[in-house]
């Protein structure tokens, strides 16, 4: 499964906002059983540490079987942010 991590906007800063669209996800977007999810970083112009540990880190809780791949991560960033997770 996709995810198209612009869709919670370019800038992405806060744990709180991390946390709100990680719900958000997992309501409306995330399903049990999936094998994989693809996180497509293309269009965010911003990244934290705090929005992304929140962000995989509740797919790392929640979908503890699934396997987690990143793309489109060459904004410095994105790299960098996910260096530090």
């Amino acid at each position: 499964m996709r995810i198209q991590i612009s869709k919670f906007g370019n800038l992405l800063v806060s744990r709180p906002e991390g946390k709100e669209a990680f719900l958000a996800a997992k309501a409306y977007t995330l399903k049990a059983g999936e094998a994989e999810f693809v996180l497509d970083f293309s269009g965010v112009d911003v990244l934290t540490p705090s929005w992304a540990d929140e962000f995989t880190g509740g797919i790392k809780k929640e979908f503890k079987n699934t396997i987690i791949r990143y793309e489109n991560t060459s904004n410095p960033s994105v790299q960098e942010t996910l260096n530090i997770i």
